[in-house]
């Protein structure tokens, strides 16, 4: 009898273990998904903020070559926001809170990440003053 009791008590163990070990396992691999979908939103508003931004450059007509495009410099999102001045002030910040996204992305923080994303979002709407 106490053999059965033995063996009842080590199945149960490690069903419990198998259990444990499934669900961290199963947690673990939740998280990439969670990342990934904070990815895929941060690429879809990203879309549309470098949309956006050609809008904006496009509105005030054409201005004199900068520095850095005389020496053949790429522009940037970030650098054709710049080059607009006040009126592309709330797409800088856009642009910072998108860097933050991404940020809380690398780190699996998803709440503070989709945080990000709606204030870029909003900037984003936002009308140049």
């Amino acid at each position: 009898m106490f053999n059965t009791d033995a063996r009842r008590s080590t199945m149960t163990s490690n069903s419990l273990i198998r259990i444990a070990a499934a669900t961290i396992i199963f947690v673990d691999a939740a998280s990439p998904v969670h990342a990934a979908s904070c990815e895929a939103s941060i690429g879809h508003v990203q879309a549309q903020l470098d949309a956006a931004i050609e809008r904006n450059a496009g509105a005030h007509g054409w201005g004199p070559e900068s520095l850095d495009a005389l020496r053949s410099h790429q522009p940037t999102p970030r650098s054709l926001a710049q080059a607009e001045g006040p009126s592309g002030a709330h797409l800088l910040l856009a642009l910072d809170a998108l860097d933050r996204a991404r940020a809380a992305g690398r780190s699996s923080d998803v709440a503070r990440c989709r945080r990000e994303l709606s204030e870029a979002t909003l900037l984003i709407r936002k009308q140049p003053q």
